[in-house]
């Protein structure tokens, strides 16, 4: 039997995953990855121990076959993280106090809010394309910090690599890089086929210009391409596989997931008005909305559009919350019952999710699904803003606690922590909708996904029909996907992404809950609102800048 690899690096695990050409999975494998935080803020880790743990899964994923299978391709995502090499290919710290195996910053790690703060005071033309404000979350301001706070590093510096770019090297032996990483965290501008000079220069980082953009990419490959020769003889051995396999071009995590979804809601073809009333969740960590359009769609607040990010010849815009399953955790871990609740599943063999649902369904016996949290509230930006607001100094609200702090109590929260990240994300489908989208579906995977509570809320709060993929993991799938294209299973991505993600179960919006939804949101947006007014009120107060967004 043929099949294609699909190799995911999230945040804490890199996982493997072996497919039929049809989009069945076959096998896979995970191993965890460690993250360092030396300081607030700072997230940090390490190229090489991501490699061998994609080497590990790859094998743990072809050691449980049942049938023996031939490879005829294998794709790389992961997430959109900084890995800094010298000019030999070995790591160069980010770490403050230098730590020599640390070497990427991850994504979420938001040391560089000052540049990013200073780079959008510019206002430069590029960030038109990333929805009028760039995030401390992407490379640019990453570089700038590095060159200001660890310039010895910054001039070493041989190669900056998105962390899914760093996977194809390494594989391939091949300096290419994608045009998913670098149209959406690196400012290239794919529909012109260039780098802003006057945009590098302007904010600094003019060296980078000067060697004709050396260190971050010259050769920008679409998705759907292939990377130099295939995996090289080292790479090859590594991982367990044939010297050779084509490799696909690769994708940050979340776009994978898009590829992995978009497909399942066109049958065998991938048509432009199914894309136009989709948008593809990816939860976890934090979680990304992704849409497609054949025209560009400026956003505000949105990242994008994007030209061919995802699939050749359309536009991309990709919204997102910064901290989802994250938050959810956090909310549950730091309340007064979580150990005890911890305790519980564990004796139980259950989940705390398992066990903060059944009494969500209990409670809700004499009420409609969802309805219990009229006097509860959350407003979801523990971790900032990313859309619609842009504004990574949003913080998380609550209104409603009371002195009660027993397992009832969480399971409210927990509820009303997902009904507010359920707003968040309508927030985002109604910032699209009035650019012109028509999105009316949802096509979800990864992290909360999983959770019939969390679907159910998504569903009621954004009026909106989920889609599940008949492929639970439509982010190792997606990344199969770019195998697949790779080997020339497929003729093209689209053809590829029709033919290998298929429909599975649907949740509908359940009417009766309409007019509830409407009013906590009602609720959501007034929070947003008095957060920025309190925000002007404390700065008059203390007489000190306030870094207040310009959409406030």
């Amino acid at each position: 039997m043929d099949a294609v690899i699909g190799v995911d690096v999230g945040t804490g695990s890199a996982r493997a995953g072996i497919f039929s050409l049809d989009g069945t999975k076959l096998a896979a494998s995970v191993t965890p990855i460690r993250t360092w935080h030396p300081a607030p803020d700072f997230a940090q880790q390490s190229s090489d121990g991501i490699w061998h743990a994609v080497c590990h899964s790859v094998r743990g994923a072809m050691s449980k076959l049942r049938e023996p299978v031939t490879i005829r391709g294998i794709g790389f995502d992961a997430t959109c993280s900084l890995v800094v090499l010298d000019s030999s290919g070995n790591s160069l710290s980010i770490d403050p106090h230098g730590a020599p195996e640390q070497n990427i910053i991850l994504w979420a790690d938001h040391r560089a809010l000052a540049e990013a703060e200073e780079i959008n005071r510019g206002h430069y033309d590029v960030l038109r394309y990333v929805g009028g404000t760039i995030s401390p979350e992407m490379e640019t301001p990453k570089l700038l910090w590095l060159k200001r706070h660890l310039p010895e590093t910054f001039e070493k510096a041989g190669y900056f690599f998105d962390l899914p770019d760093f996977l194809t090297w390494r594989a391939t032996s091949t300096d290419s890089r994608s045009c998913c990483s670098t149209v959406c965290k690196w400012t290239y501008l794919a529909h012109e086929k260039r780098w802003d000079d006057s945009y590098f220069k302007a904010i600094g980082l003019e060296e980078l210009v000067s060697e004709n953009y050396r260190r971050i990419g010259q050769e920008i490959k679409p998705l759907g391409g292939i990377v130099g020769q295939g995996l090289t003889l080292e790479a090859a051995a590594e991982l367990g596989l044939k010297p050779g396999i084509p490799v696909g071009v690769s994708a940050i995590d979340a776009h994978a997931g898009g590829i992995g979804l978009l497909g399942a809601a066109s049958g065998d073809k991938l048509h432009d008005e199914a894309l136009n009333h989709s948008v593809a969740l990816i939860g976890g960590t934090s979680s990304c909305h992704m849409a497609i359009s054949r025209e560009p769609r400026f956003v505000k607040g949105v990242w994008g559009p994007y030209s061919e990010a995802m699939i050749p010849n359309m536009w991309l815009n990709e919204a997102g919350q910064s901290a989802v399953g994250s938050l959810v955790d956090f909310i549950i871990e730091s309340h007064a019952q979580g150990p005890s609740l911890a305790q519980q599943a564990k004796e139980e063999d259950t989940t705390v999710y398992d066990l903060l649902n059944a009494r969500i369904k209990e409670s809700e016996q004499e009420h409609a699904p969802g309805a219990t949290t009229a006097d509860l509230h959350v407003f979801p930006d523990f971790h900032g803003n990313r859309s619609p607001y842009a504004d990574p100094l949003s913080r998380g609200m609550i209104s409603g606690l009371t002195l009660s702090a027993t397992k009832d109590d969480l399971a409210q929260l927990y509820l009303a922590t997902i009904q507010g990240i359920a707003y968040g994300t309508r927030d985002i489908i109604d910032a699209l909708n009035a650019q012109g989208y028509h999105i009316d579906t949802i096509l979800a995977t990864g992290g909360g996904t999983k959770n019939p509570i969390f679907l159910r809320e998504h569903a009621n709060a954004t009026g909106c029909r989920i889609l599940l993929p008949q492929e639970p993991d439509a982010v190792l799938l997606g990344a199969a996907i770019l195998g697949a294209v790779a080997a020339q299973a497929y003729p093209d991505l689209r053809s590829a992404m029709a033919r290998m993600s298929k429909a599975g179960s649907e949740i509908r919006p359940d009417p009766q809950t309409r007019s509830f939804h409407d009013a906590k949101m009602d609720v959501f947006r007034a929070m947003h609102d008095d957060q920025l007014r309190y925000r002007r009120h404390m700065y008059d107060a203390i007489h000190k800048e306030a870094l207040v967004p310009a959409s406030s």
